[in-house]
């Protein structure tokens, strides 16, 4: 009971968002569940370290250090800035910023084309005199849909990477054919969203954009990050890659080590392993049973069922909490692969219902606040058909 009752105040911590009158976020409340569990002794500290799944926050950390160098270079918004450069048209711009948050999404996590591309849409938006809404929700959106394509993409997909053992080409192989269709649905749902922005035809030029840049640490960044990739598809240990990618990048004399260390996400990792230990100390108890249980009544081996449930929960309690709650029950599905890929799918295309789905949507909104405030509901219109849609076709697909 001690174990059930500190993972349910955990999650409904995590539901809200915090503890009305405390100033306790999700870490927090990660890390105070993970605590208890130790200090009422449902878990030894053995128990608790064992339960880390070390694999996913050596991955994690591994990326976020190539990601750091990578957006320090220069590299993610000049290639943005070019291809902005080159849209005539209202369309094609929406065009090129969804392809650029999509694509780079899928290699290096979604959180951070949403940093990089933010300022740039605006910028570019305001100087043309277009509504940038429809151009700062495609950034949100496609960032989302495109990181479903690889096991880097975010952080509930590294998490089922590592716990799923399906290799990196083969989780690739996947779900890129559900990413490039969600990218398309994006398209199509933000310009029938915005009929009056779209409808426009007339030609739009786009000044030379001035964006810094540090040559050297751009091509070692480039070079590591495409031998990362390469030992990806060639099955090596993804965690093992990422790490050593990142730690051959901070040898260097031309970056403080305070900047790399400043862009990686401490309280996310910290929240991560916080979970793995709350959640270990609550399968001890018979719910784990009880869940199984409940997946055969309920038939969550059924596609739709999973793909529902997982959404849900999703936009509930958050994607990487969600994708610890059905780890135990995935393992006893009769097709395994295919539940662990339904759950990366639906847990990611999830995060595009609301504003609140994910993190990539929380930057877009108090990155833009100012200049071009999204509200609830503006984004909830647009965000709830293509969550739908979206849902609908990676459910048939992996189906």
């Amino acid at each position: 009971m001690i174990a059930f009752a500190i993972f349910a105040g955990t999650y409904l911590v995590l539901a809200i968002g915090g503890l009305p009158g405390f100033r306790i976020d999700r870490t927090g409340a990660a890390v105070i569940g993970a605590s208890l569990m130790l200090g009422c002794n449902v878990l030894t500290f053995d128990e608790a370290i064992q339960a880390v799944d070390h694999s996913t926050l050596v991955l994690l950390f591994g990326m976020m250090i190539v990601v750091a160098n990578l957006r320090l270079s220069g590299f993610f918004r000049v290639v943005a800035a070019r291809a902005v450069e080159h849209a005539h048209r209202p369309k094609t711009l929406l065009a090129a910023v969804i392809a650029v948050a999509g694509l780079f999404s899928a290699f290096f996590v979604n959180d951070t084309m949403c940093i990089v591309l933010t300022p740039l849409v605006l910028e570019v938006a305001t100087a043309l005199g277009r509504n940038p809404v429809p151009y700062l929700l495609a950034v949100a959106m496609a960032a989302n849909v495109g990181s479903v394509a690889t096991i880097t993409g975010n952080p509930q997909n590294m998490l089922i990477g590592n716990m799923s053992g399906i290799p990196y080409r083969n989780f690739a192989g996947a779900l890129t054919p559900v990413a490039l269709a969600g990218l398309m649905l994006t398209f199509l749902v933000i310009v029938l969203s915005f009929r009056k922005e779209f409808r426009d035809v007339e030609r739009v030029n786009v000044a030379p954009l001035r964006v810094r840049v540090n040559r050297v640490l751009m091509l070692k960044s480039l070079a590591m990050s495409a031998g990362m990739i390469v030992f990806f598809f060639l099955g090596w240990p993804v965690a093992k890659v990422a790490v050593v990618a990142g730690a051959l990048l901070l040898i260097t004399r031309r970056v403080k080590p305070e900047k790399v260390y400043h862009e990686i996400d401490w309280s996310l990792l910290a929240m991560f392993a916080g979970l793995f230990i709350v959640v270990a100390g609550v399968e001890k108890t018979s719910l784990e049973e009880d869940l199984v249980a409940l997946a055969a009544q309920y038939h969550l081996d059924r596609a739709g069922v999973l793909t529902s449930l997982s959404a849900a929960l999703s936009n509930l309690v958050s994607n990487v909490p969600a994708v610890l709650v059905f780890r135990p029950i995935i393992a006893h599905l009769e097709d395994a692969r295919r539940g662990w890929l339904l759950l990366a799918m639906s847990s990611t295309f999830a995060g595009n219902l609301t504003v609140l789905g994910s993190v990539a949507n929380l930057i877009v909104v108090q990155r833009s606040r100012r200049e071009a405030p999204i509200s609830f509901w503006q984004y909830f219109r647009v965000g709830a058909p293509l969550t739908l849609l979206t849902l609908v076709v990676g459910t048939l697909w992996l189906a």
